[in-house]
């Protein structure tokens, strides 16, 4: 198509909004999740700093990442546990899925390591019992709550101070999400989390889908008792989980339909994958230098997280015994002990520059864990995967990555180097697997208005108008049997047969007054002349 002589002034002005402090400043508070989550929601509040909002972030003394080199407010309380309680839960939970993957709601409701998620939901007890925090937060006018709602506790200081909220997050566990939004999500063709499974299921699958939605309604509630009694204490009535998650004004989303299936969603629900995704940086020249020595071949980027340090020796001398048989360069961030087998194309770093060496040229492939973090910078810049998935939602990310076929899922308990050399084979040499990242790249791309633009719109949304009330379905004022119509149905049945049962009794009316004389003076008129 032809370009014209002129260029529409809409580009200018809305990027003139969104860069240059149109907005009136407000006074945000962020109750943030820490480890991984905070990485990308921490680029919104930056932003919003920039933008000229005052922020106040309420965080924990104890934490992994929170707080790094914030310039606004930051208000921290003590906790009942220390950083190396943390690391050591977490060192459990992370062990536990190198034996057995959680694959149901029944085997996380019965797994040992379950005291890492209430050493989360134990801080918000915490929070609250520094009652100059709270004084300080009750005084302070905020517009807007900014939270992670994985540990509960923004979604119980929300609730407390009767504030609009935020919600930033890849997905919520179990059905709250569904719930708390009042939004369809049919069994038929929406998979529930942890299964793995496409959209597109067989019968047993569909089966087993309905199975994992009554697992979520029996057990979620067991799984979050604690969070559930710490947000009763503290509210001080009872309060269920739907309590908490169904008066959130906006949920920001991690994720789109080029990662996701396609399902219904509900007018309050914003997209923003790809939020992380950035133009890459030129690399340092110790990463530079690896490339450069790699030759043709290129290099493969490996790296299982920011959380996940190491890895059973048998399975890391199986892993690096792999790696050893492709003519690649491998980067392999890890902190764990060095395999004895490792192979000189195997360079080991404790950190690494994921999304410039993803975007560089010469990068052929990557080997993750398949965290919506790493998946969507490997969308971004089109690179093939190669997928391990440990826990959460990476079995589900993996999956869709495969049926779009934009890589290889293997199973960490049970590949072998066999298994996963003929994985990086594949993904390296199979250019299908390199044209359907790429298309889906195109497709990620392709949108109007970048997703780091539009979390920040959303939340600026919310503090301008305190809330969005006008996009709350009118759902949640019904009774369940009203949202499934059962009293309707019920009526309309209870009419039916009505009508039915009048029907039926004037037909049998009709017929005996037509017939019913008949026979009876045909029957007389027999017997007398016998």
């Amino acid at each position: 198509m032809a370009r014209t002589g002129w260029t529409s002034p809409l580009p200018l002005c809305v990027s003139l909004m969104l860069t240059c402090g149109f907005a009136e400043a407000g006074k945000l508070l962020v109750v943030p999740m820490d480890g991984s989550h905070w990485f990308t929601m921490q680029s919104v509040v930056e932003k919003l700093i920039l933008r000229g909002h005052e922020v106040v972030v309420v965080m924990p003394e104890v934490s992994w990442q929170l707080g790094k080199s914030l310039n606004c407010t930051v208000k921290t309380y003590s906790t009942s546990y220390t950083l190396e309680d943390l690391d050591r839960e977490f060192m459990d939970f992370a062990d536990a899925q190198w034996k057995a993957q959680v694959q149901s709601l029944f085997s996380l409701f019965l797994s040992s390591s379950n005291g890492f998620f209430d050493l989360f939901f134990s801080h918000c007890r915490s929070l609250f019992n520094d009652r100059k925090l709270v004084e300080y937060l009750k005084e302070s006018s905020f517009d807007a709550v900014f939270l992670d709602p994985f540990d509960a506790c923004g979604l119980i200081v929300a609730k407390y101070f009767s504030l609009p909220s935020v919600v930033f997050a890849r997905g919520i566990a179990c059905h709250y999400l569904e719930e708390g939004a009042q939004c369809p999500a049919p069994l038929s063709y929406v998979p529930r989390i942890l299964l793995g499974f496409s959209d597109a299921m067989s019968f047993k699958e569909r089966v087993r889908n309905h199975i994992m939605h009554l697992e979520e309604h029996l057990f979620c509630q067991y799984f979050f008792k604690n969070a559930l009694e710490i947000a009763s204490e503290i509210l001080q009535t009872p309060v269920t989980a739907y309590d908490l998650y169904s008066h959130t004004s906006i949920w920001l989303l991690r994720t789109d339909f080029v990662l996701d299936y396609p399902k219904p969603v509900m007018p309050n629900m914003i997209f923003i994958g790809g939020i992380n995704c950035h133009q890459g940086k030129p690399l340092p020249m110790e990463f530079e230098a690896y490339i450069n020595a790699s030759g043709e071949h290129g290099i493969v980027v490996f790296s299982l997280g920011s959380m996940v340090s190491e890895i059973p020796e048998k399975k890391a001398m199986a892993i690096a015994d792999a790696l050893g048989k492709i003519p690649q360069t491998v980067l392999w961030r890890y902190t764990g002990t060095r395999p004895s087998n490792l192979a000189n194309n195997t360079i080991l770093v404790k950190w690494l520059p994921q999304n410039d060496l993803l975007g560089h040229p010469m990068t052929r492939a990557f080997i993750t864990h398949a965290g919506s973090h790493g998946v969507y910078e490997s969308i971004c810049n089109g690179v093939p995967m190669v997928m391990m998935p440990l826990f959460g939602d990476q079995m589900d990310n993996a999956k869709r990555m495969e049926t779009k076929g934009a890589g290889v899922t293997l199973n960490v308990l049970e590949m072998t180097s066999e298994d996963l050399e003929n994985a990086l084979k594949a993904v390296i040499n199979d250019k299908s697997y390199k044209e359907n990242i790429m298309r889906l790249s195109s497709l990620h791309k392709d949108r109007p208005v970048e997703p780091l633009d539009l979390a920040v719109f959303w939340v600026e949304f919310v503090m301008r108008h305190k809330g969005a009330p006008h996009l709350r379905p009118a759902a949640h004022d019904l009774t369940w049997y009203q949202y499934h119509s059962l009293d309707v149905i019920g009526f309309l049945l209870a009419v039916v047969l009505t009508v039915a049962f009048i029907t039926f009794k004037c037909c049998a009316y009709g017929y005996r007054k037509c017939f019913g004389k008949k026979g009876r003076v045909k029957k007389a008129h027999k017997s007398k002349t016998h």
